[in-house]
């Protein structure tokens, strides 16, 4: 038998899928429809392996079988609940799927398993912030170490700002207050050199990491061995909108006779040493991007002066004495901010078009002001006129137009080095197999149409539409999932604990 498949053809797209906004009542109306059918059950399994996704992709499958007396076609997905496959969109942020995978792949590297050899434990590891710098004075929540919150911005006798405004700011704000991440002055504010930090951040982390092996092996030559970096890195958003990075730097041995292998380090080079190098590449490294119409002499780019380098070490609880983190407390960290995206800065990780700038553009908000300055600065000169400018373009400032919905990130929120651990194919590949089961018995059933193992099977995937369609639906399914989740969490500790005894 010959299986085929088309491309997918779109059908009619239901319009509650996509996120509507709830009227009184309907939540509740639409939760007891679902809920008090007859086949509620089998509807939760069915779209269970989707549940956990907020805007999963509606499918419809037929089959066409091309047989010597003609072609015949069936609906395969008409006896489903709904007539619909649910399938998670497989979108990273905010994934749990992909949150944990990212806990085991940063956590093999630090305590090995996977491909990764345990003696990785005794390499030097330092878990390394860098952050951006200061594009204009924002409003912030610092809480010093005897826990009381402190101040904003507390400044006495202090000038107002060219545009007449208070330059200090004396609240204790709360957690939750929303004017945290807001500039004290939006005038005063540069938004194009936070557009244009976003848009380099990923070139700044991969200049640096040039610049720490260049020390590295400067000094490996000295003392006559070999090293290799290994590192793994997410990007997360501050409240203000910029980007920085966590990374983890881990440094190997290197045999040249085997140069996959990872093994440990020759102890010259201390971990004192690799972190006098982090820091000091952290400090050198800058770089002055492209010229642009709005600054002819490009933007000089630096990370800003909170830099923090702890060293990571194998230990049963968070923190040491020391200060120093934990092989647990660094990997779920990392994982943790893996998922996230602009949501944390007040936008949603959907690419906008020139109608939704236009309403942005009116808009007097941090947020919009950011978006704005993207799509200005990415706007297309009028003297691009041919082919080879618009696409020199296109893939150098233009990028700021096609992720101004991420303020000008367009890079990966989770990245690693080749040999820092096993990878994320490897471990999607694993869960596959696992959850199909053992190879099935190979042995024809009693009941098989050997007349039709010779017709052709045309499967032509419809796609239906985003999203659930009722809010009900999506309460329920998330809900499921959500239980779920804190089931296999909460079995883990058992587990754990039962160990540990």
């Amino acid at each position: 038998m010959t299986v085929s498949t088309t491309p997918f053809s779109p059908t009619a797209t239901h319009a509650a899928g996509l996120g509507a906004v709830a009227e009184p009542g309907t939540l509740h109306r639409d939760l007891l429809a679902r809920a008090s059918r007859p086949g509620y059950r089998w509807w939760l399994a069915h779209v269970m392996p989707a549940a956990a996704c907020s805007r999963p992709v509606r499918l419809r499958l037929e089959a066409t079988w091309h047989g010597e007396h003609g072609s015949e076609t069936e609906r395969v997905t008409d006896e489903m609940p709904d007539g619909l496959l649910y399938v998670a969109c497989k979108n990273r942020r905010g994934a749990e799927t992909y949150r944990a995978d990212t806990y085991h792949l940063v956590k093999a590297g630090l305590v090995g398993g996977k491909g990764v050899p345990e003696s990785v434990t005794g390499h030097p590891c330092f878990f390394v912030t860098l952050t951006a710098p200061a594009f204009g004075p924002v409003h912030t929540r610092v809480v010093g170490a005897n826990g009381q919150v402190r101040p904003c911005h507390p400044r006495r006798y202090a000038a107002p700002c060219p545009h007449g405004r208070p330059s200090e700011c004396w609240e204790r704000h709360a957690a939750d207050d929303s004017r945290v991440g807001e500039p004290i002055c939006r005038d005063c504010y540069d938004y194009d050199a936070q557009a244009v930090w976003n848009l380099h951040a990923g070139e700044l982390w991969r200049r640096t990491t040039i610049t720490l092996n260049r020390h590295l092996k400067a000094a490996a030559k000295d003392r006559g061995v070999k090293v290799r970096l290994s590192y793994a890195k997410v990007a997360e958003y501050q409240r203000r909108g910029v980007v920085h990075f966590h990374g983890l730097i881990r440094l190997d041995g290197l045999d040249p006779e085997r140069p996959d292998s990872i093994i440990k380090p020759d102890p010259s080079i201390t971990p004192e040493l690799l972190r006098s190098y982090i820091e000091t590449a952290a400090i050198v490294t800058r770089f002055t991007t492209a010229p642009h119409p709005k600054n002819r002499s490009g933007w000089a780019l630096a990370w800003g002066r909170q830099v923090d380098i702890r060293r990571v070490h194998l230990a049963a609880t968070d923190h040491d004495d020391n200060g120093t983190l934990t092989t647990n407390a660094v990997a779920a960290y990392l994982a943790k901010y893996a998922t996230k995206s602009t949501e944390e800065a007040g936008h949603v990780s959907r690419r906008i078009r020139q109608f939704d700038a236009n309403v942005y553009a009116q808009q007097d908000t941090h947020q919009a002001r950011q978006l704005a300055a993207c799509w200005r600065l990415g706007q297309r000169p009028l003297y691009c006129t041919s082919a080879q400018q618009r696409e020199h373009w296109d893939n150098g400032w233009g990028r700021l137009q096609r992720w101004a919905h991420m303020l000008g990130f367009g890079g990966h929120f989770s990245t690693k080095s080749r040999r820092y651990s096993t990878t994320l194919t490897a471990l999607r590949a694993v869960r596959k197999a696992f959850q199909r089961g053992e190879v099935p018995d190979l042995t024809a059933p009693a009941d098989v149409d050997t007349a039709g193992d010779e017709a052709e099977v045309t499967l032509n995937w419809l796609f239906d539409g985003v999203g659930w369609l009722t809010i009900g639906d999506a309460a329920l399914a998330n809900t499921a999932a959500a239980k779920a989740r804190e089931r296999k969490q909460t079995g883990r500790e058992e587990v754990e604990e039962t160990i540990g005894q």
